[in-house]
């Protein structure tokens, strides 16, 4: 697990996960080039191998929170989608609130949403964007514990981006960046 500061990492953030396109150079991410393919592939990739929570939560207004987690399971063709969904809500604490939409939910709620979905598909890497960066304090630390419990026990490899330096102490390994360039770099398990 490690985590990404300063200038650059959103977009860094964006072109690993396949999310934006390199205007030079090669990203690979699971061994596939991503500039060689098209973009539903890279969606198909991303489905795959990809999960994300994003700072804003990216949720689908007119979807509820089941909804919403099922979205990359339906995408995959799952056959327990629901059943995994509400394990998943159930785990994050939201089990009584599956068929509530995202404007009934508070902020708390719909990262913790987001994490659920973020984890339906079982990623092998795990990009969160300033996962508690629109969260108060104590709601960002429960959303910070789950993330991170979820994580080990998925066993997901996570890329974090935060200014939150308390956060970034938590993860194995941290990287700055400014003006796109490695500034720093901290192995936390040596």
């Amino acid at each position: 697990m490690w985590v990404l500061l300063e200038v650059g990492k959103r977009l860094l953030l964006g072109l690993c996960a396949g999310l934006d396109s390199a205007t030079s150079g090669s990203v690979l991410l699971n061994g596939v080039a991503l500039e060689n393919i098209n973009e539903d592939q890279r969606a198909s990739i991303r489905n795959q191998y990809v999960g994300f929570v994003f700072q804003n939560f990216q949720l689908i207004p007119t979807l509820t929170a089941l909804e919403n987690v099922m979205v990359p399971l339906e995408l995959r063709r799952e056959r327990n989608a629901q059943k995994t969904a509400k394990e998943l809500l159930h785990r994050v604490g939201l089990g009584n609130r599956y068929d509530h939409y995202p404007l009934q939910l508070s902020g708390g709620e719909q990262q913790r949403v987001s994490l659920a979905r973020a984890f339906s598909n079982s990623p092998k890497i795990l990009f969160a964007d300033e996962p508690t960066g629109n969260l108060d304090d104590e709601t960002g630390a429960k959303v910070e514990e789950l993330l991170f419990n979820l994580n080990r026990e998925a066993g997901t490899t996570l890329v974090l981006v935060t200014h939150d330096l308390d956060l970034a102490a938590k993860t194995s390994r941290m990287i700055r960046l400014k003006g796109g360039q490695l500034v720093a770099e901290t192995d936390y398990t040596s």
